[in-house]
């Protein structure tokens, strides 16, 4: 057990402290504010405040662990061998950083919290973050930084026996709209033919008509393919339906539609279902609270996992309402058309409540990859090595490896030609080299 002296044991120390020690590196952690306890713990120890209290390790730490509230906070990165860091502490620390400050910021999201300009879905983008402005959105600096940590304890703590933890995928697939043509109701039909005509789209009109009249398949309905490759890997994929009113936004079946229900529920006997949380009801806990029920009623059990159309987030709102409906997991922490670390990590964590100064039940499951992102590669080629190098950057730390995957991605569909094939890549990217 790692005990950890401190001049104050605040929230946001102990909240940081446990998912870097205990989360990441599996190190048992403790608290003390008393000298004689520090001295006489025998087994790994280290003093977090503002001196050293002799020769022991050391890490000098940095305000905003021991304020409440929001403050503006002067940030310099600097660079750290081979990655980035801030808060620099000085050479008197056992490591230069204070990593726990610097991933605190990084995991509350506390940039989220400070004016910014929302794009036109109303979400954070990566241009306003610091990661982005100095170039670090692409690496997993929080966990870069614990093992940086760890091996400082090794050198010191050299009959230690730390464990090791080992690689994952969580492989996403989002269900916008489970069908293209099929299911979808007269007006729609119709409405779908006109736009069609106006606009000279003959061929996706004939195909249209041989899919409603059953000659054809129709193009978003992969969930045979998705069932069967779910049935040759260890790995839950984890499937979010969006269930929600039909709105400008959201456009799937209705869920008075029987076949859209079976279909559910037959994906939810091989599957982890989830509940795409629609447009509007990100930020209305009412219409949240609908529809969380109406997904209930299909797969016949809690609801434990959901991820927000348009990967919207509203901190701290969006999370307290998942808290509110006791929502266990959230999967939207990620930028859509862009790779990259949004909270520096691909280690699951503990929303911390800014405003109230407390660590929530909800896990935060942060997603490296979504396949939109990857369609800014000409080539599969291209496509296939800006992939693996996603992959490599987390397996480098043992991380968990979240990639977002849609059903049409799995369809005969041009744009996503040779996309079955990629997310094949994830799924076998846990095999030995």
């Amino acid at each position: 057990m790692l005990l950890v002296y401190t001049h104050k044991i605040s929230p946001r120390v102990k909240y940081i402290f446990k998912q870097i020690c205990t989360r990441i590196l599996d190190i048992p952690v403790s608290f003390t504010t008393t000298i004689e306890e520090f001295i006489a713990h025998d087994s790994l120890k280290m003093s977090y405040t503002t001196q050293a209290l002799g020769k022991e390790f050391f890490v000098r730490s940095h305000p905003i662990l021991f304020e409440q509230g929001l403050s503006d906070i002067d940030i310099n990165v600097h660079k750290w061998e081979e990655t980035k860091c801030f808060f620099y502490n000085g050479e008197k620390s056992s490591i230069p950083f204070d990593i726990f400050s610097a991933s605190f910021y990084l995991l509350s999201r506390y940039e989220e919290y400070l004016p910014h300009v929302k794009d036109e879905f109303g979400r954070f983008t990566k241009e306003d973050s610091l990661a982005f402005k100095h170039d670090f959105l692409e690496s997993p600096v929080v966990d870069i930084w614990a093992y940086k940590f760890k091996a400082a304890l090794q050198e010191r703590f050299p009959d230690y026996k730390f464990k090791d933890r080992s690689y994952k995928i969580s492989p996403i697939i989002d269900v916008p709209m489970a069908y293209y043509f099929k299911h979808k109701g007269l007006m729609r039909t119709i409405g779908g033919t006109l736009n069609e005509i106006v606009r000279f789209k003959f061929r996706t009109l004939y195909r249209r008509y041989t899919v409603v009249t059953g000659f054809k398949r129709d193009p978003y309905n992969t969930f045979k393919w998705i069932i069967n490759k779910q049935k040759q890997v260890k790995e839950k994929f984890l499937v979010f339906f969006l269930i929600g009113a039909y709105s400008t936004y959201d456009k799937n079946v209705s869920i008075n539609k029987k076949k859209f229900v079976s279909l559910i529920k037959s994906v939810a006997d091989y599957c982890r279902v989830g509940l795409k949380v629609s447009f509007f009801a990100v930020d209305d806990a009412s219409v949240l609270k609908k529809e969380k029920q109406n997904m209930e009623s299909i797969i016949n059990t809690s609801l434990e996992i959901s991820r927000n159309s348009f990967s919207r987030i509203n901190l701290p709102k969006t999370y307290r309402n998942l808290i509110e409906l006791e929502i266990k997991e959230d999967y939207t922490m990620g930028y859509i058309n862009d790779i990259g670390f949004r909270a520096g990590t691909c280690t699951p964590y503990l929303f911390y409540d800014m405003d109230y100064e407390i660590q929530t039940p909800l896990k935060i499951h942060p997603f490296q990859l979504m396949d939109y992102s990857l369609l800014k590669q000409a080539s599969f080629l291209d496509k296939k090595q800006t992939l693996l190098r996603a992959i490599d950057k987390v397996k480098n730390v043992n991380g968990t490896f979240t990639a977002v995957f849609h059903n049409y991605s799995f369809s005969d569909v041009e744009r996503w030609e040779d996309f079955k094939e990629l997310f094949n890549i994830i799924l076998y990217s846990t095999d030995e080299d």
